[in-house]
């Protein structure tokens, strides 16, 4: 065992070295087309400026990346399982923010939902919700009147009402929404580790742990309301794990339905989470009888908004158009096919592309952990793939792809000596968040 150690350690460095190779083409080769402007960002393959700094948040981060780094893994090994998943959100939340805040409060927070293209320029059009629901459509393409911000007409109206709802009830701004967006996104780790313990096991859960905490990918949760769309995605997932493998199975099950129904009615892309439920369906025991449950509870969501009068489809259709009218139709499909794939890597970071070798050689044939823990990020990388190939998610995925790449994040807990691990996320999401200025 001791001589397959130097092995694997060795092929593990050669997958990440490949990754980065991956990361320096699309940087270079992006550079290289972007001189006609085509790929509509600033430094390829992220939408990002070049802008090194550093800010209040700088040593806080540090401190949260030295703690994590030395008594992370241990920790994870001896607290109570309550304790631990208290212990990982609490640890994410200084984590996400101390990395929104090295960009100060404004720039880091809350003027990061505010700008010409986010939700918070509509709030105010949404004064009677069902009238603007049913002429939310007329809204979508460029050349139609008071046509809607690049966002709102690039996602069903659920995420638009979060931030309109947030302020009906007193928390309007930029300030409060930046603020709902990592207290919640955060909260996504907590149920990654729940699923991964129902699904495969506690000890590769705890393992996983302080990967999830100190991910690269922080970078943006903090800063764009697909963190929170991450968040509501994972607990669809976490419950629906916990129903099929019999906690509760009647009310997890109308829980995961219910958030996997608002989960399509945040982003059209997020339909993609159907094949990482079919991964968690086919891993439970008791997958027959939580689907009328499931099934009911993801009816809610769409059935009030088709009684408000939205049309999903309709609008969705419109959206494709949109999608084209702007940088989509500019963005070249033959560069951000691949370089997408690069943009993971930033989010997921070295650990995780090693930890996803292993996890190649995990054997399949058997309903081992490993094997099952497998299982649920090749649905994952499935989903992933899927978007990347449709063409509808040319660049920006350092956000968009989010909610998939959350399910990579556990790879990692195939890993030996998780301190040297943990150092190279860290280090990577430092130098995304000190030297570039993140464009959501």
């Amino acid at each position: 065992m001791n001589r397959d150690l130097p092995r694997s350690t060795a092929r593990d460095l050669s997958a990440v070295a490949a990754a980065a190779l991956l990361v320096l083409a699309a940087a270079l080769i992006g550079a290289w087309i972007d001189r006609d402007g085509s790929l509509r960002v600033n430094w390829p393959p992220l939408l990002a400026n070049w802008a090194p700094h550093v800010g209040p948040g700088t040593p806080a981060a540090l401190v949260v990346t030295a703690a994590v780094v030395a008594y992370g893994p241990s920790l994870a090994v001896r607290l109570s399982w309550r304790r631990l998943l208290l212990a990982t959100w609490a640890a994410s939340l200084a984590w996400t923010w101390s990395l929104a805040l090295v960009d100060g409060w404004f720039r880091g927070v809350a003027g990061q939902l505010t700008s010409t293209h986010e939700y918070l320029r509509a709030v105010d059009r949404f004064r009677d919700i069902p009238a603007t629901l049913r002429d939310f459509d007329a809204h979508i393409l460029l050349d139609s009147p008071d046509n809607w911000p690049a966002h709102v007409a690039g996602h069903p109206p659920g995420a638009t009402l979060t931030f309109v709802l947030l302020d009906r009830i007193g928390l309007g701004g930029g300030g409060w929404a930046g603020a709902f967006v990592i207290v919640t996104g955060t909260t996504a780790a907590v149920a990654v580790l729940v699923a991964v313990r129902r699904l495969a096991d506690e000890s590769l859960a705890r393992r996983a742990a302080p990967f999830l905490v100190l991910a690269p990918a922080a970078v943006w949760v903090g800063t764009s309301a697909d963190g929170y769309f991450t968040a509501v995605a994972a607990w669809a997932v976490a419950l629906l794990a916990l129903a099929v493998t019999g906690h509760r199975p009647a009310w997890t099950g109308l829980g995961a339905g219910l958030l996997f129904g608002l989960t399509v009615y945040l982003s059209y892309g997020l339909t993609l989470f159907a094949v990482i439920g079919a991964a968690v369906l086919l891993l439970g025991t008791r997958r027959l009888r939580v689907l009328p449950y499931v099934i009911a509870g993801f009816l809610v969501v769409p059935v009030v908004f088709a009684v408000l009068g939205f049309d999903w489809w309709e609008a969705y259709r419109l959206l494709v158009t949109r999608y084209y009218q702007g940088a989509g139709g500019v963005r070249p499909y033959g560069y951000w096919v691949w370089a997408n794939l690069a943009c993971t890597v930033l989010i997921t970071g070295p650990a995780t592309v090693a930890g996803l070798r292993r996890a190649g050689g995990a054997p399949f044939g058997h309903r081992g952990a490993d094997a099952r823990l497998a299982v649920l990020m090749a649905s994952a990388l499935l989903a992933l793939l899927i978007a990347d190939l449709s063409g509808m998610s040319k660049a920006e995925t350092e956000r968009i792809w989010l909610p998939f790449a959350l399910w990579l994040l556990p790879a990692a807990a195939f890993l030996p000596g998780p301190r040297a691990w943990l150092t190279g996320q860290a280090v990577l999401a430092l130098l995304l968040n000190h030297l570039l200025l993140t464009g959501w």
